[in-house]
């Protein structure tokens, strides 16, 4: 069987990853697809650590555009990505995979508190961690909370699943003639001002040389085929190549 080239990494997911074809709440039958991709990954021999984010439950731009403090409203947001966890971790374990949600918010009847040397023990353990509530902080968005997540765990990489399939020069999604890079440095992905990730996650990776993979999971057996080394996506990292 085929093994991972990778021996432990971190997967952010985007909230929306589990709604319904409205983009909005969590569906049984999304998460279970979801839990899938993520149990065959990790059937790879791969140590696997997930961050997911809250936008089918929470937008807290938007809420902060409406006058809410960005504190309150990115606490709620740190309260519902909680929620996807569980929903994450229940998908996950129906298919016979042992996981555990930790939350840098404590609320230990539904998740342990996150401690790092006990995040890397599951993982060893070959547990999937599923890492809640952000980094605990507002001012800093589940991207970040990911790229921090990471780093503290040891990952190899930084995997970033998006609804595009890699980094491109502009928005593929307005533009038909937008140019998608296999390849491209930290540096020019900050100063394209690409909206796959924050420019706080990029200089947090690029300070700490996290290499960073965008993809899509839309895409037929996308994060079977990262973990293989295979050419999927758009690698982030020192080399700018094209």
């Amino acid at each position: 069987m085929a093994e991972s080239v990778y021996q432990r990494v971190l997967l952010k997911l985007s909230g929306t990853a589990l709604a319904d074809e409205s983009g909005l709440g969590v569906s049984p039958t999304m998460a279970k697809m979801l839990a899938e991709q993520i149990v065959e990954a990790h059937s790879l021999g791969v140590q696997l650590g997930v961050v997911i984010g809250a936008g089918n439950i929470w937008r807290g731009r938007e809420a902060e555009n409406n006058g809410m403090d960005r504190s309150t409203a990115d606490y709620i947001g740190m309260l519902a990505t909680v929620m996807n966890s569980l929903a994450l971790q229940e998908a996950i374990e129906s298919l016979g995979c042992d996981s555990r949600v930790q939350s840098a918010i404590e609320m230990r009847e539904v998740a342990e508190p996150y401690i790092r040397r006990r995040a890397i023990k599951h993982l060893s353990a070959n547990r999937i961690v599923i890492f809640g509530a952000g980094s605990g902080n507002p001012y800093f968005t589940t991207d970040t909370a990911g790229a921090l997540r990471a780093m503290e765990i040891g990952a190899d990489i930084y995997l970033k699943a998006t609804q595009v399939n890699g980094v491109f020069d502009k928005d593929p999604i307005k533009f038909v003639d937008a140019t998608k890079f296999d390849r491209i440095s930290y540096l020019d992905a900050l100063n394209l001002g690409v909206e796959v990730m924050d420019a706080t996650a990029f200089s947090l990776c690029m300070e700490h040389k996290m290499p960073i993979c965008v993809f899509s999971l839309d895409e037929p057996n996308s994060l079977t085929n990262v973990l293989l080394g295979k050419k999927v996506g758009t690698m982030v990292d020192d080399n700018n190549v094209g």
